[in-house]
């Protein structure tokens, strides 16, 4: 399935990733608690982001790559 841009229509996309520590010790000792994937417009760069459990983090590449 094609990922098709909300906000401008353009169907070209880069797909990264990023870790978030929550607060208090998780921040403190530095553990990432969440895991997220983005979807950016090549055109715009607007950037949607999806948040998943650690070990489905493949289920939403294999979405917008698939």
């Amino acid at each position: 399935m094609r990922h098709i841009c909300a906000k401008c229509g353009h169907e070209n996309y880069d797909i990264g990733e990023f870790h978030a520590a929550g607060s208090g010790l998780a921040k403190m000792f530095d553990i990432q608690s969440s895991k997220f994937t983005t979807v950016s417009c090549r055109r715009c760069h607007y950037t949607e982001v999806y948040r998943c459990p650690k070990n489905r983090i493949s289920d939403v590449l294999d979405y917008f790559v698939g």
